[in-house]
C-alpha cells in the first residue's frame, strides 16, 4: 500500500470497532490515549538507525536462545505456518509522535516461547537482535510476553514494507516504539539486563511512554 494511503482519518479507531478475536491492547482503553509529551500523527513516519538491511528470504531465520529449554531456529516458511493473532494497539515513538489505532497481524510472542519450552526461572530480560547491522534492544521478559506483544508481518491489513521492518518486526505496545525492533533476527533470554544500541547511546533501559522514560535509567 502506498504510504499516502496510510494516512489516517481524523476519527480515532476505538477497541469497540474491532472484529471479534482481535486482541485489544490495554492502553487503547485509556480515557486519554496519548502519553505525556506526545502528540498524535495521522501519518506513519519512518525512523531507524541505519535504514532497511538487504534481505534474502531463502536465508531468513528467527532464532530463540539463551535461558530457554529448547533453542530453536525457524525458517520463513516455518514461521509463516505458526498460528496467527491480530492486535489492536497504539504506537508511541520516543521522538514524541503517537499513531493511534494500529491493527497488527503476526505470531504471538507467547506462541514462540511455547515452541522453545520452558523459560528458565532466572530469565528476566530479553535482548532482541536485528538484521540491521548488529542492532539490538533490550526489554523486560514481562513486557515481551504480554498478551498484546507479537512478531508482526502485517500492519492495517497489508504486509509490512521494508522501511517499517518487513518482513517481520517485534511489536510491544506498552513500551516506546524503539523497543519494537524492526527486521528481527533473534531473541535471547537473559538473567541480566544488557543495554542495546540506543540504550548504550543514552536511551532508557525500560522505555515506558506513560512515565516518559526516554533517556537515562
Amino acid at each position: 500500500m502506498p504510504e499516502a494511503e496510510k494516512i489516517q482519518s481524523e476519527a480515532v479507531a476505538v477497541p469497540e470497532s474491532q472484529e471479534p478475536g482481535v486482541i485489544i491492547s490495554p492502553d487503547t482503553r485509556r480515557g486519554e490515549r496519548i502519553p505525556p509529551g506526545q502528540s498524535r500523527t495521522r501519518k506513519w513516519p519512518v525512523l531507524d538507525a541505519a535504514g532497511a538491511p538487504p534481505m534474502d528470504m531463502s536465508q531468513w531465520k528467527l532464532q530463540l536462545d539463551g535461558l530457554i529449554e529448547r533453542p530453536i531456529s525457524l525458517s520463513w516458511e516455518e514461521f509463516s505456518q505458526l498460528p496467527r493473532v491480530r492486535v489492536f494497539s497504539d504506537f508511541h515513538c520516543v521522538t514524541r509522535w503517537s499513531r493511534l489505532g494500529n491493527l497488527w497481524e503476526g505470531v504471538s510472542t507467547k506462541t514462540l516461547v511455547e515452541l522453545a519450552g520452558a523459560v528458565a526461572p532466572a530469565a528476566e530480560y530479553v535482548l532482541i537482535h536485528g538484521y540491521d547491522y548488529g542492532w539490538t534492544t533490550n526489554l523486560p521478559l514481562e513486557a515481551f510476553l504480554a498478551e498484546d506483544a507479537l512478531i508482526a508481518t502485517h500492519h492495517d491489513g497489508e504486509p509490512l514494507s521494508a522501511e517499517h521492518g518487513g518482513p517481520a518486526r517485534l511489536i510491544v505496545p506498552s513500551l516506546y516504539a524503539w523497543k519494537s525492533a524492526k527486521w528481527i533476527r533473534a531473541i535471547e533470554f537473559l538473567e541480566h539486563n544488557y543495554a542495546g544500541f540506543w540504550e548504550r547511546n543514552g536511551y532508557h533501559m525500560n522505555g515506558d511512554p506513560w512515565r516518559e522514560e526516554r533517556f537515562g535509567y
